[in-house]
């Protein structure tokens, strides 16, 4: 009896290990090959090969272009520092600062040149027109004068304009009486153009031909 107790022991203890060899081999045959393709690399392009991980498996962040810091001054209605977008223009910048006062000279000011960190864009405001006359710039609405004498047979409206003391009628004068009666033959015959008189051709002698 002590025997066949004895054997019927052995046999559990032999079917027991039998069990937990099977489960062991079935647990490795299950997971092993899982943790392989674990390790693959993601596919190039997706959403995973973007994000690479950083220190403790953390996916680093992508790196932002900087945003440029500009001072802006002068004739603007906002003066002050503002941090714009990437690729931003000197246009954009003035935009920030409320944009230009109307004492603003635009043409003082490349709009569109880059902006650079850190830079001062100072947009200039106009002269006034005794100063600007005083350092020889161009005024407003002025017309600039003749390079050479203006020739009174050939000469345009526009030309005979461009004369000091010399309106937009009477320069259609001076045509009209070129038309009726052909080339001028001397700076005297102005003279016979109504609205000009002696004083106004002797103004004129020097600065036009016939």
């Amino acid at each position: 009896m002590y025997e066949l107790v004895l054997t019927r022991r052995r046999v559990l203890t032999g079917v027991l290990v039998a069990v937990v060899v099977l489960l062991l081999a079935a647990r490795f045959l299950l997971h092993g090959p899982a943790a392989s393709t674990k390790l693959e690399r993601p596919i190039v392009g997706s959403a995973e090969a973007g994000a690479a991980p950083g220190v403790g498996g953390a996916a680093a962040p992508a790196s932002s272009p900087s945003r440029p810091v500009v001072y802006v001054v002068g004739a603007v209605r906002r003066p002050g520092l503002y941090r714009l977008p990437a690729g931003s223009r000197v246009a954009d910048a003035v935009s920030r600062a409320g944009g230009l006062t109307r004492k603003a000279d635009p043409a003082g000011v490349n709009l569109a040149a880059p902006v650079a960190d850190g830079e001062q864009l100072v947009v200039p405001a106009r002269l006034p027109v005794e100063v600007a006359g005083a350092q020889g710039a161009p005024l407003p609405g002025a017309a600039s004068a003749p390079a050479g004498p203006v020739q009174l047979s050939v000469a345009t409206v526009e030309q005979l304009d461009s004369l000091p003391g010399i309106g937009p009628v009477t320069a259609q004068k001076i045509v009209d009486y070129r038309t009726a009666h052909g080339a001028f033959r001397s700076v005297d015959e102005l003279d016979e153009v109504p609205g000009i008189g002696p004083a106004r051709v002797e103004q004129l002698r020097g600065l036009v031909v016939p």
